[in-house]
């Protein structure tokens, strides 16, 4: 039986994985959990799944899940810390991890893995947003396997020539007959919103998706779009596409995820139900197919299609997103740090929807040109970012 390690177990993405071991039983064994401080999930899913470890960063929260076990009469090893995580990833009877923790967070566990050699299921976009060259080379130096989570880069990878998706990060997609790569997304809640509307957006609103069921970072960065941005970003990496290669499209219904442009006219497309069991049963099961717990799509009842290009007044997070793929990894890296200070700041409310964007321009005028040539260069480019923008915030609060 399979062994797995689900970091961020308490989040969106761990909640659906946790889904699909439910309808798939005795196919694998959960070898770690893992979250910050969600005590009561990780006591529920730690009682339900008995993993051999629990890992929670914090803690005072690790005492407390310690002691609920033992009084439940659980064998549960819980660890504290975020080395933990790290040992997590790489511990030698996992065969598989989930990467599910948001933000950087996620990068050191998640690269942790990857020198482990694993198979690593990628649902943290920042790993490749942060570090996607030296990130790509670790994945091939150290022989792990790399399969997409997000349902985008999942339904692309579904929609290659199997040759292409063994060769992730250094595959030759004009050579497999591919012109294009087409990046579909919902345009979030406000694709039809006036734009002098926008301003105005509070976080209730932003938060509440009209297809997605998402924790509210995500959520918010699929409002403005620069979920998107990430996306481009991860595309880029995963697929050793070319700008040209990769178009973002806006269609609205969410059904389908992604699709693949050939040279030869075909266009092949990846539909379902909007729903991460997809997705995470395909890449826990690969290259074989296991339920999901999803039901399948109903064609008489999902209506039309429709297909918007993405406006870039509307969405000017995305845009500042390509602009800062062409530019490199170090105006990624600096541009992803200061979305996550700004969506943090509108979330609290203190400041504006559109100030995110402001934010996040400032950071990529002020960093996009650093040099940074290895992965302490970026994380040390990541704090200065994050720095920077909290700078900005406090001058938009006043």
């Amino acid at each position: 039986m399979r062994q797995l390690v689900i970091l961020g177990a308490s989040g969106s993405i761990g909640q659906s994985t946790l889904k699909v071991l439910r309808h798939n039983p005795g196919c694998w064994q959960v070898l770690a959990l893992t979250a910050w401080r969600s005590l009561d999930a990780m006591l529920r899913d730690c009682l339900e799944f008995s993993p051999r470890f629990a890992v929670m960063v914090d803690e005072s929260a690790a005492r407390e899940l310690a002691s609920r076990l033992k009084a439940h009469g659980s064998q549960t090893q819980v660890l504290s810390g975020a080395k933990a995580l790290c040992e997590m990833s790489a511990h030698p009877d996992a065969h598989s991890v989930m990467a599910a923790i948001v933000g950087a967070a996620g990068l050191a566990p998640t690269m942790a893995a990857v020198r482990a050699g694993k198979r690593i299921l990628l649902a943290n976009k920042e790993a490749l947003v942060m570090s996607g060259a030296f990130f790509m080379e670790a994945v091939r130096d150290h022989g792990a396997e790399l399969l997409p989570i997000d349902s985008e880069h999942n339904a692309i990878f579904q929609c290659l020539p199997e040759a292409i998706q063994r060769q992730p990060g250094f595959c030759d997609l004009a050579g497999a007959g591919i012109s294009k790569i087409l990046l579909t997304g919902s345009g979030g809640p406000f694709r039809y919103t006036d734009i002098n509307d926008l301003a105005k957006v509070t976080p209730a609103q932003a938060v509440a998706h009209p297809n997605w069921s998402m924790g509210a970072k995500i959520s918010v960065d699929s409002a403005t779009m620069f979920n998107k941005g990430l996306e481009y970003i991860e595309a880029r990496w995963l697929f050793n596409a070319a700008p040209e290669q990769i178009q973002v499209v806006v269609h609205p219904q969410s059904v389908i995820h992604s699709m693949v442009q050939y040279k030869d006219g075909s266009v092949l497309a990846q539909l379902g139900n909007p729903d991460m069991c997809t997705p995470i049963a395909h890449a826990l099961a690969y290259p074989a197919r296991i339920p999901s717990g999803v039901e399948p799509l109903d064609f008489f009842s999902v209506g039309e299609f429709s297909f918007i290009r993405p406006d870039v007044e509307r969405y000017p997070c995305l845009a500042l997103a390509m602009a800062a793929c062409q530019e490199g990894q170090s105006a990624t890296t600096a541009l992803n740090a200061a979305n996550e200070e700004a969506v943090a700041a509108f979330l609290a409310e203190r400041i504006g929807f559109m100030d995110i964007a402001r934010v996040n321009e400032s950071a990529l005028l002020t960093f996009g040109q650093h040099s940074a040539d290895s992965l302490d260069d970026l994380i040390a480019l990541d704090c200065a970012a994050r720095a920077r923008a909290q700078d900005l915030i406090k001058a938009l609060s006043r």
